[in-house]
């Protein structure tokens, strides 16, 4: 089946949070959302599922528990039992609550810099401190150098926060850096929250998604991993995401820590999750080809521009651009006034540079790159 990617579907005009930011002029590459049409299976559940034409309270979700458990065997050999699943109504309040379940108002989280926002905010919202970890580059690569943090550390730090692929730098870790990872949780007795909902949009040839719990008995003991469709699928609306957490321990004090405050998933997310890891392969590996070819054109534009650099993502459809070389203050401000509504690098710890969404059609693309090179050339 062919799927028509270069489509043009106007959002500005529908609840899209993403194109109503900005004025028209602006053209919005910033929050991680595509444009594109979410795949034909999906719509289709929805629609069965609408023409039922009642909407109570639902069950738990059996059929997707059983397309979820065949799906991580077979892609990662990842056995898991139903009863380590928790879902959630979005992977954001899976980091907030593995905040308050696993830290005291005493303790402290351990982050990358730069690192997606709510991992920032997680902390910040319980009150809790937190102290990160730099990504570095190496080998053109953002990997992550936990040892830096050792001298500085207390020993009130409980909970790693790990986010693999990496948002914003496009990393996907490898077997030995994420067994360091375990290794330095090992050593301070930490819990490990792994946020792998990057882990279909996997845009380098040959590289793999290993989840950090398939590392051994005692990662998949000492951790909690967060997984959705809704990146990968493009139905972040309809938020699905699910926990998994084999310790009945830690299972249980995140339960009590949802207790009552975080609702449990809708209906229809749930049906849209449910046909999108079950049906939706042809659409994601078709969505693939298509995210290289923009990813591989925004890489090659921006380091040709003066004052710009990019590493090539391996995974996500987020370029993270240094705008350093520019000499502006605010880089973010800059391409704003050039018409461009890119994500500030302060959000994520870095001012000095930007995240570019190129899950976009390839014309908004091309448009944007000639926005930025014009603006870059009559600075």
């Amino acid at each position: 089946m062919a799927f028509n990617f270069d489509e043009w579907i106007d959002r500005r005009h529908s609840d899209s949070s993403k194109w109503n930011k900005f004025a028209e002029n602006v053209l919005p590459m910033w929050v991680a959302d595509m444009d594109f049409r979410s795949p034909p299976c999906i719509l289709e559940a929805l629609q069965a599922r609408v023409r039922h034409g009642v909407f109570g309270y639902g069950k738990r979700p059996h059929e997707l528990i059983d397309v979820l458990t065949e799906r991580l065997a077979s892609r990662y050999q990842w056995r898991i039992k139903p009863e380590w699943l928790v879902f959630l109504p979005g992977v954001v309040s899976g980091l907030n609550l593995c905040v308050r379940a696993f830290t005291a108002a005493s303790e402290s989280t351990i982050a990358p810099t730069p690192i997606y926002p709510p991992f920032r905010k997680a902390s910040e919202l319980a009150r809790r401190t937190q102290i990160n970890a730099p990504l570095r580059l190496t080998e053109k690569r953002w990997t992550l150098e936990l040892e830096a943090l050792t001298a500085g550390m207390t020993g009130n730090e409980k909970l790693l926060m790990l986010c693999n692929p990496q948002n914003p730098g496009g990393t996907v870790y490898r077997r030995r850096e994420l067994e360091q990872h375990l290794a330095f949780a090992q050593r301070h007795e930490l819990i490990v929250c792994s946020d792998e909902i990057h882990c279909d949009l996997l845009l380098e040839p040959g590289v793999t998604h290993i989840p950090f719990a398939t590392l051994s008995e005692d990662a998949a003991q000492r951790s909690v991993t967060l997984l959705s469709p809704s990146k990968t699928f493009n139905i972040a609306g309809l938020g699905a995401s699910v926990a998994v957490i084999p310790n009945p321990d830690l299972r249980r004090k995140f339960k009590a820590a949802r207790a009552g405050i975080v609702p449990e998933v809708d209906i229809l997310a749930l049906t849209a999750a449910e046909a999108a890891w079950r049906d939706g392969e042809a659409w994601l590996q078709a969505l693939l080809v298509y995210l290289r070819a923009n990813r591989d054109r925004l890489t090659q534009a921006v380091n040709a521009t003066p004052g710009l650099t990019m590493i090539s993502p391996e995974a996500t459809y987020l370029g993270w651009v240094d705008a350093s070389g520019l000499g502006v203050e605010n880089p973010a401000a800059f391409f704003f006034n050039a018409g461009l509504g890119f994500s500030p690098g302060i959000d994520f710890g870095e001012q000095q540079f930007v995240r570019i969404n190129f899950g976009c059609t390839a014309a908004v693309l091309a448009e944007a790159l000639s926005r930025l090179q014009t603006a870059v050339q009559q600075r």
